[in-house]
């Protein structure tokens, strides 16, 4: 086997009809800036550095289903943000745009929906 080479974990890119407005999203909810834009293509970056979030269009893109059944689109990943409130950033989450998940698995953690139907947690440190 040759040796190892030198890897930095960038992005995770979501998928969605619109890079754009999925990038809009969380650009309000977390106050990130473009590092890159371009039609069907945005990178946002944290203010402090670190990793980033991507978006790319993808015209025969289909929202998930959480909690999935069968046969249904299932989520590929989420997004976990730790919060000092829950209520307090639910309720942010849902003025910048996101959904409220009907199923609430864990009283520590809030679940929501982006404008494409990604899935994210909202939780705090217990």
């Amino acid at each position: 086997m040759t040796s190892r080479p030198r890897t930095t974990f960038t992005a995770v890119v979501l998928d969605a009809p619109d890079a754009g407005e999925l990038a809009g999203f969380y650009r309000r909810f977390l106050g990130w800036e473009a590092a890159q834009e371009e039609p069907g293509w945005v990178k946002l970056v944290p203010p402090g550095g670190g990793t980033g979030l991507s978006f790319q269009s993808e015209p025969a893109y289909l929202r998930p289903v959480w909690p999935a059944g069968p046969r249904e689109q299932q989520m590929m990943l989420h997004l976990d943000f730790e919060v000092d409130d829950l209520d307090t950033a639910s309720a942010y989450a849902v003025a910048a745009g996101a959904t409220l998940a009907s199923q609430q698995p864990q009283d520590d953690v809030r679940v929501h929906f982006d404008p494409a139907g990604h899935p994210f947690c909202l939780w705090v440190r217990t």
